[in-house]
């Protein structure tokens, strides 16, 4: 619990410092449906310490944990096993924090670890050059907009309407402050992503495409027409992959002509965390775009005794650099969770990623195919890695909370990444990793039947 010493003449006399006339004029630029119109509902308004404290655990307990039930939750945070030796690393003294030094030659080590971060992120994805981590994805993809812009010197970027909700709202928001124009879409409900309807989008105007891989559905698709067509425009490619396990069994994107890969770096080392703090992952395919990329690079040289040694390569963030000449705001990268990556990568190594990515899609077909024996359960894909969709017949939202009072988290319902759209209420979006036993896959099966009959 936080010790808040500040008494009301403390907060009076900072508002005033920076021209505010209430707390509430800080809070300007977020949107009035997202503040709180009150309290808190549920927490009293005065009591003690050890008060506070019983009634928090109280709420704690109410919690459902994902490592306690059947889990099925995904939509951009996978729950995967995490070794324990990436938690004995990272808290190592010489590596707990989160920021690239400041004097970056004095610390080899953080250095040595994030180039090699940067090789695994580029090899992952069929790339060139990564740099050393974002924020997370959906700010990566954000990032990359903003460099493809620089890039074409155009301000028409065309969203695929399977991109996560959340990511396409990230852009959305922070191109209020380029005027980029955002041409958005929703998902298709079908069995395959619409690829034909994306590409008719494309114009002379446009600067990318976004696409995800795997999409918001878990459908994959050949991205290589996608690629061909915005190239053949003068436009970019830009794909966001939020589960990076997938790519141990599917192709990566830069071998289909993506420009610019990003994506989350969660589902590796990371762990679910309560929504974060998470990693972004950034790539190009073409080293000559390695002067637009965002954030930092760290390389390898030869020092003064011809030994081997790692410097900080390409700073472009706006405290090294001018202002005007910055391609970002990015003030320090997620420097901890990129080492449990790097760790939890190591350790897996290019066979163990291969073997995991299976072990993933073997316990998903399995799942998808006990499901699709529950009466009034359809599978929308015609193929997935460790994510597809049902459709159930009835709003996925009540069924969601019904599987939760049977102790089992049942997914992610479309109607909750997309309020107010009716056509998408009936899915369900299903996750399956390692950690999924046959047992849980039986137990939302069963689950399901009872709340569907």
């Amino acid at each position: 619990m936080r010790y808040l010493p500040l008494t009301d003449a403390d907060r009076g006399e900072m508002l005033a410092k920076v021209g505010a006339s209430s707390i509430d004029d800080l809070f300007v630029d977020v949107p009035e449906e997202a503040r709180l119109d009150g309290p808190i509902r549920g927490l009293p308004m005065h009591a003690s310490e050890m008060a506070v404290e019983k009634h928090m655990r109280a709420l704690s307990k109410k919690n459902l944990a994902a490592a306690d039930a059947p889990f099925f939750l995904g939509a951009g945070a996978y729950r995967h096993h995490v070794p324990s030796s990436v938690d004995t690393v990272i808290q190592r003294g010489e590596f707990l924090t989160a920021y690239t030094p400041y004097q970056p030659e004095i610390a080899q080590g953080t250095l040595q670890m994030l180039f090699e971060f940067q090789s695994q992120v580029a090899r992952l994805y069929g790339c060139a050059v990564a740099n050393a981590s974002m924020y997370d994805g959906s700010t990566a993809c954000w990032e990359a907009v903003a460099m493809a812009s620089r890039v074409t010197r155009r301000d028409r970027v065309v969203l695929s309407g399977a991109l996560h909700p959340h990511y396409a709202e990230v852009v959305k928001t922070m191109a209020k402050f380029t005027n980029d124009e955002i041409a958005g879409a929703e998902p298709a409900i079908q069995s395959t992503p619409d690829n034909a309807g994306l590409i008719s989008r494309i114009d002379e105007d446009t600067s990318c495409v976004v696409v995800q891989y795997p999409d918001i559905l878990g459908r994959i698709s050949d991205l290589t027409e996608i690629a061909e067509a915005a190239h053949a425009k003068g436009a970019l490619l830009v794909v966001v992959n939020t589960e990076p396990v997938a790519l141990g069994a599917i192709k990566a994107p830069g071998e289909m002509g993506a420009d610019i890969v990003v994506g989350e770096g969660q589902a590796l080392g990371v762990g679910l965390q309560f929504g974060g703090p998470y990693l972004g992952l950034f790539a190009v395919r073409d080293p000559k775009h390695v002067r637009q990329m965002p954030g930092r690079l760290c390389g390898e040289t030869i020092d003064a005794e011809g030994k081997r040694g790692f410097v900080l390569t390409l700073s472009t963030r706006e405290q090294h650099i001018r202002r005007e000449k910055a391609t970002s705001n990015i003030c320090t990268n997620s420097g901890l969770c990129a080492l449990a990556f790097n760790v939890h990568m190591t350790l897996l190594g290019e066979k163990g990623l291969r073997r995991l990515a299976a072990e993933n899609h073997r316990l998903t077909c399995i799942a998808a195919d006990r499901l699709i024996k529950v009466p009034g359960v359809t599978v929308l894909n015609d193929n997935y890695f460790n994510e597809f969709t049902l459709m159930l017949g009835q709003d996925a939202r009540d069924v969601v909370h019904k599987l939760a009072a049977k102790s089992v988290l049942g997914g992610v319902s479309l109607g909750r990444l997309y309020p107010g759209v009716d056509r998408l209420r009936e899915g369900l979006l299903v996750a399956v990793t390692e950690t999924t036993s046959e047992d849980d896959i039986e137990a939302l099966a069963t689950a399901l039947e009872e709340v569907l009959s």
